[in-house]
């Protein structure tokens, strides 16, 4: 068993196109093993038939001599012998005169055998080797019984199977070497493969998003081909995923910070202020109010920041927890209601309304949806001078409401806008922390209207900007 387990072992570490070449030489060999068999066969077959030919053709003349003289007056061929024998009893006897080998008992015995038909037998005589003898009746009690040497037969096939064990131990050889040869050349393409996949391995993929190896090449058929294709589609997928991971953690990265950021500077504010307060609490009482104001600001601040952050959170585990209440809403008196608080907030900028039609019926969270357009609305306020003109409008289109926020201040700069939605991202830092922003209001307004089920795209150039919100209707 141990030695069974080492050979497998032995097996199974060899290349493929080494196994594949030893397995297409055993086949090989078993079948030139079963055609030498068949072949060696068949001409044994067709010698020994040739040999009995020539032995009944010899026994026709010989039958004439003993039918008309009572013996044998023909020589017999080279070797063979050929003998009379008197059948009475139950015991053959040869005649006097007859040509007959030393071991005269054993064609006695095949010529006791005769009964009315001719007999062909293959006897070994002592002292001469292997014969073929046939005896045939020529009268009654009267049997002519020729013996015929086998060793030119025995020489014939010996000689073929010698030639044929030599022809397919060459070609055996010669297939087998051939087999490795192409057999390898036709892999080579799947060694390519596996370099690449070596090669992949010193790669350092901790911080690079990049996997730039495909495996090259051609030739090996369709198969081979087909494997190239999948295996290259497959380090694509690699590679688009090591990008997105990439990516995330690089984002993760970044909202971490900024998080840290946003979060340090109301706390660092609040921390300030509830010094200063304590020193007013004992020099100056009439600055307490002004402190705790300022303390309530940052509070306030701070508390929007987390429960924009919560939200974002809520919306990303969708799957988890649904952070929409559906309810049948009109978009059209949601419209009309953000519109008001935004004139009442921010009355340095004229708002227009317009909507398509009186009431625009649909699905959807009416608490959630007029915070998409607050933080739009307030998206205008925070980042246009004042006296710019906004217009919010509300169309119904096949299959879908639309919420358009248009405003005609400087515009957002082209390098900004794939990332106006990303978290955290502010167009200009430091004014849109002065004004209180958190770079949270349009990723939120992404988010829910996603969730929605809808799009939020952003257009324009400098002298207007439209937000434009899909939702199915």
């Amino acid at each position: 068993m141990t030695q069974r387990r080492r050979w497998l072992e032995s097996w199974r570490g060899m290349r493929l196109g080494t196994r594949l070449a030893l397995a297409l030489g055993a086949l090989a060999l078993a079948v030139f093993a079963v055609i030498g068999t068949v072949t060696a066969t068949s001409i044994r077959e067709y010698l020994a038939r040739r040999l009995d030919e020539q032995m009944k053709q010899t026994q026709v003349h010989q039958s004439v001599d003993v039918k008309l003289y009572g013996d044998l007056r023909r020589q017999t061929t080279w070797h063979w012998f050929s003998g009379v024998f008197v059948v009475a009893g139950g015991e053959a006897t040869p005649k006097s005169g007859t040509d007959l080998p030393g071991d005269v008992d054993t064609l006695a015995e095949v010529a006791k055998s005769v009964k009315g038909a001719e007999v062909f037998q293959t006897v070994h005589l002592r002292g001469d080797g292997d014969y073929r003898v046939r005896a045939c009746p020529v009268q009654d009690d009267v049997v002519l019984v020729t013996a015929a040497p086998q060793d030119d037969l025995d020489t014939t096939v010996n000689r073929l199977v010698l030639v044929e064990v030599c022809a397919f131990l060459a070609a055996l050889i010669t297939l087998v070497a051939a087999g490795l040869v192409v057999l390898r050349r036709g892999l080579r393409p799947l060694s390519d493969m596996a370099d690449t996949a070596h090669d992949i391995t010193s790669h350092d993929l901790t911080d690079s998003a990049q996997l730039a190896v495909r495996a090259e090449g051609g030739g090996g058929g369709a198969e081979v081909e087909e494997l190239r294709t999948a295996f290259n589609t497959m380090l694509a997928h690699i590679d688009s995923s090591l990008a997105a991971r990439t990516e995330a953690e690089r984002r993760l990265r970044r909202f971490v910070a900024d998080a840290s950021h946003e979060l340090r500077t109301p706390l660092t504010s609040i921390r300030g202020y509830a010094d200063l307060f304590r020193y007013a609490a004992a020099s100056r009482p009439e600055e307490r109010e002004a402190h705790l104001e300022k303390m309530r600001s940052e509070a306030t601040r701070m508390s929007l920041l987390l429960d924009d952050l919560l939200l974002l959170a809520r919306l990303d585990s969708a799957e988890v927890e649904a952070p929409l209440r559906l309810d049948d809403t009109d978009l059209v008196e949601l419209a009309e209601e953000a519109a008001d608080a935004f004139s009442a907030a921010h009355p340095d900028h004229p708002l227009t309304v317009r909507s398509g039609a009186e009431r625009l019926e649909l699905r959807a969270d009416p608490m959630r949806l007029r915070q998409v357009l607050d933080n739009l609305l307030a998206n205008v306020a925070v980042h246009t001078p004042p006296g710019t003109e906004v217009t919010l409008a509300v169309l119904r289109a096949p299959g879908e409401a639309l919420v358009r926020v248009t405003d005609s201040g400087p515009g957002i700069p082209p390098e900004d806008r794939e990332r106006i939605f990303d978290r955290f991202y502010r167009v200009d830092d430091s004014r849109t922390r002065e004004r209180g922003g958190s770079g949270l209001g349009l990723a939120v307004v992404r988010s829910l209207v996603a969730a929605h089920g809808g799009t939020v795209e952003l257009a324009g150039e400098p002298g207007c900007t439209t937000f434009t919100v899909r939702l199915p209707a």
